[in-house]
């Protein structure tokens, strides 16, 4: 089997229709580029109105054209840097003004860069915690009102099994995506009553063209090794986690809440 990305086939998926979606609000964080964009596209195609926000504008404008050729249905965005809490909420509020009743997050954003550990200051932990978990919680306090008066909804975060294999070189991230799930159990104990519900779904390896060149860059034997890792010998594609992301936002999920689901092919 080759494992170079490029060589790898797009898989066609004969993906789900979820009737309970469609009309509905959607927000999604980090939405420009990755596992981002293409959870934009996914609940877009199933005639969602999505709303994204992201920090680089131009990724933001060519993403929604793109996704609005593909699907016929073009998401709305806001350039925020999710680090700035009232960026933020002005981000989300403006966004709900716009595409109607949020019912759906999907707190998707965040950064896996490394550090060595002698290289960590108390400055940079902080702005990696605000950058991969902060912001999850003020964006969902944001929405869930709002959420619970349209009649409940979904919330999704995303974490990540780095921490699950003790992921070397990115303490500050693991020790933040750990985080995500305990945030996720104790959210949907607080929100349940209003009729939301809160996941999280941890991706193993996904090849985004962000994670393809950084592999290419530094060691090109990753994409083999991961392989060798995985029960599936087939590497995890943004679409993979975005079909996730689809199902715990349906009603065909309504019960299920308070819960992590590991999308990695079987590494842990």
């Amino acid at each position: 089997m080759t494992t170079h990305p490029e060589l790898v086939a797009k898989v066609q998926v004969e993906a789900a229709r979820y009737p309970s979606l469609a009309g509905k609000g959607v927000i999604i964080t980090g939405g420009g580029s990755g596992i981002g964009a293409s959870l934009v596209e996914h609940f877009a195609a199933q005639g969602c109105k999505v709303g994204f926000i992201e920090l680089n504008g131009e990724l933001a404008a060519e993403n929604a054209k793109a996704i609005d050729d593909r699907t016929g249905n073009k998401p709305a965005f806001r350039v925020a840097d999710l680090r700035n809490i009232e960026a933020l909420r002005r981000a989300v509020g403006e966004l709900s003004a716009e595409i109607g009743p949020v019912r759906i997050l999907v707190n998707n954003a965040g950064n896996d860069d490394r550090l060595p550990l002698e290289e960590v200051t108390p400055e940079y932990w902080d702005d990696r915690f605000a950058t991969n978990l902060r912001h999850q919680f003020f964006a969902a306090q944001a929405l869930i009102d709002g959420m619970a008066q349209a009649g409940g909804g979904a919330i999704i975060n995303m974490g990540s099994i780095s921490w699950m294999r003790g992921a070397a070189g990115l303490i500050f991230y693991t020790t933040a995506k750990a985080a995500v799930m305990g945030m996720t159990k104790s959210l949907a104990r607080e929100v349940g009553i209003r009729n939301i519900r809160v996941n999280s779904i941890a991706p193993g390896w996904v090849l985004t063209e962000r994670q393809v060149e950084r592999a290419k860059r530094i060691y090109q034997g990753k994409f083999s090794e991961y392989l060798e890792a995985q029960c599936l010998k087939e590497h995890v594609l943004p679409p993979d986690i975005a079909r996730m992301a689809l199902f715990l936002a349906a009603d065909d999920s309504r019960l299920v809440t308070g819960q992590t689901f590991i999308v990695d092919g079987g590494v842990v």
